[in-house]
């Protein structure tokens, strides 16, 4: 069988700096359990963002492949690659995937949780001078390896919209599960008007939510935002205490039933507490960057809140994500969030342009010169 034996990759090699188009050596035959895919499409993560910018960082971590949410079509397959569902994959097959897990530590054994894994194959830890170098989404081709979890994809669902199911909606509908749902006619607050709170903004809204307020910035975001369900928006660049004293006037006095974290700032912590109800629960999922402010407790003591955090999601995370797409496809202008699909060439402008705030999500083809 023909296939490649390196690959046209934009590899990150030094914090804000423009990524360095090079060649990547890829495996020569793919291993049991394993897949080479060629890129179809890449969309670009806030995560990505934090790690091109030095925000998100650990030591050793460059040289890496940017791109966590991609689909790729298989061009060579180990004996044996099958979908995480068990289904056969075929040359040609257009796939998704999660991050690998070792299936032997604490995490994956005792608690059966992927997202616990000790050793998870995760995009960020994988650096591109070592076995198997290509795995990421801003390259012609990637190797996905064997424990990854492999997802077959419908025809029915775009490349774009199945990129974001990757991580960005995966980790939406996990924090809306960690949770406990939605409850009809709650009012839920979503903190974030990136690509997940506009996504979440929507899943409330379609969850039966009474009510979504989203809170966040620019104001282009947070009209768009109204397009995505939420009958109130707060612009957070009139202050923490602003957005707090409105969040409490437009839910007279008595708080959100339901607070969701998808912006990260250091006083979101803080803030969700403010805005919670009595009794209400508040999910932590976008502080991965900055020390964040203290929190209340003494609030979370007398409101009685439930705090609970959520990271990222797993296949079965994926696998409703691309579910959702498919059952609320004709419900929201989903493709409002994502950019003119552009090439591996161009890929440095596009992180520019969304730590600018000025694109929601990027779309990277690397077919395109």
């Amino acid at each position: 069988m023909d296939f490649p034996s390196s690959t046209r990759a934009a590899v990150l090699s030094e914090h804000g700096a423009a990524l360095d188009l090079t060649d990547l050596p890829l495996p020569a035959e793919p291993e049991p359990g394993a897949a080479l895919v060629r890129i179809v499409c890449t969309t670009l993560c806030g995560t990505d963002i934090e790690i091109w910018s030095g925000k998100m960082t650990f030591p050793g971590m460059l040289p890496m492949v940017l791109g966590h949410e991609m689909v790729g079509e298989i061009v060579a397959l180990g004996d044996g690659t099958r979908d995480a569902l068990g289904r056969e994959l075929h040359v040609g097959d257009r796939i998704g995937w999660s991050e690998s897990t070792c299936g032997a530590c604490h995490g994956c054994t005792v608690l059966r949780e992927p997202v616990a894994c000790s050793d998870r194959g995760y995009g960020f830890r994988q650096r591109a001078d070592v076995h198997p170098y290509a795995t990421a989404g801003l390259s012609e081709y990637a190797y996905v390896v064997p424990k990854a979890a492999k997802l077959l994809l419908p025809d029915g669902v775009p490349d774009t919209w199945a990129a974001m199911a990757g991580c960005a909606a995966k980790t939406v509908l996990r924090a809306f599960s960690r949770a406990g749902g939605v409850r009809p006619g709650s009012r839920v607050v979503v903190q974030g008007s990136g690509a997940l709170g506009l996504f979440a903004t929507a899943v409330a809204y379609l969850g039966g939510a009474g009510s979504v307020i989203t809170v966040g910035a620019p104001q282009a975001r947070l009209a768009l935002a109204k397009e995505f369900g939420a009958q109130h928006t707060v612009d957070i660049a009139d202050g923490s205490d602003a957005a707090v004293a409105r969040v409490q006037e437009l839910t007279q006095g008595q708080g959100a039933d339901l607070v969701l974290d998808f912006a990260g700032a250091p006083s979101v912590g803080r803030e969700a507490v403010a805005m919670a109800a009595q009794r209400g629960r508040v999910v932590i999922v976008g502080s991965t960057g900055p020390v964040s402010d203290p929190l209340a407790l003494g609030a979370v003591m007398g409101k009685e809140l439930t705090v609970v955090g959520s990271l990222n999601g797993d296949i079965a995370d994926y696998h409703e994500a691309i579910g959702f797409f498919t059952s609320f496809a004709d419900r929201m202008p989903w493709d409002r969030l994502f950019g003119t699909p552009v090439g591996l060439a161009e890929a440095s402008a596009r992180i520019t342009a969304m730590s600018r705030h000025e694109e929601i999500k990027a779309v990277i083809d690397p077919r395109l010169p």
